[in-house]
């Protein structure tokens, strides 16, 4: 899994960037026009709203699990998530979590998310 979690980390900054890329060159690094642009129309803002409040729910998790599992450098997916988004943060922290359980160190949990059977 840990192959698949650095693919999808390249992936998952590439393909934002390639969107955001293409507003900044085109509107120059005008952030107010940027987070207006997010909540535009209906669709749009919906969207952002559903992926803003899915970020908090990882943040909180995963600084939780982090700190259950003893995964060293969760801070790295804080400004992951902000320079980039839950499309890079999500891949890195489950490859840290990944790499922290393939070291066999996990001992006081198992590699299950908290709440799902293992």
């Amino acid at each position: 899994m840990r192959w698949f979690y650095l693919v999808m980390m390249v992936v998952g900054t590439v393909v934002p960037w390639v969107f955001f890329g293409g507003f900044f060159a085109a509107e120059g690094l005008d952030l107010p026009l940027f987070v207006t642009s997010l909540f535009r129309g209906g669709a749009a803002a919906g969207f952002t709203a559903d992926v803003l409040l899915s970020i908090v729910v990882f943040l909180v998790w995963s600084s939780t699990d982090a700190q259950r599992v003893g995964v060293r450098r969760w801070w790295l997916v804080v400004p992951a998530t902000c320079l980039v988004g839950l499309s890079l943060s999500l891949p890195l922290y489950l490859y840290l979590r990944e790499t922290r359980a393939g070291q066999g160190l996990a001992g006081r949990a198992s590699a299950a998310p908290s709440g799902v059977a293992a």
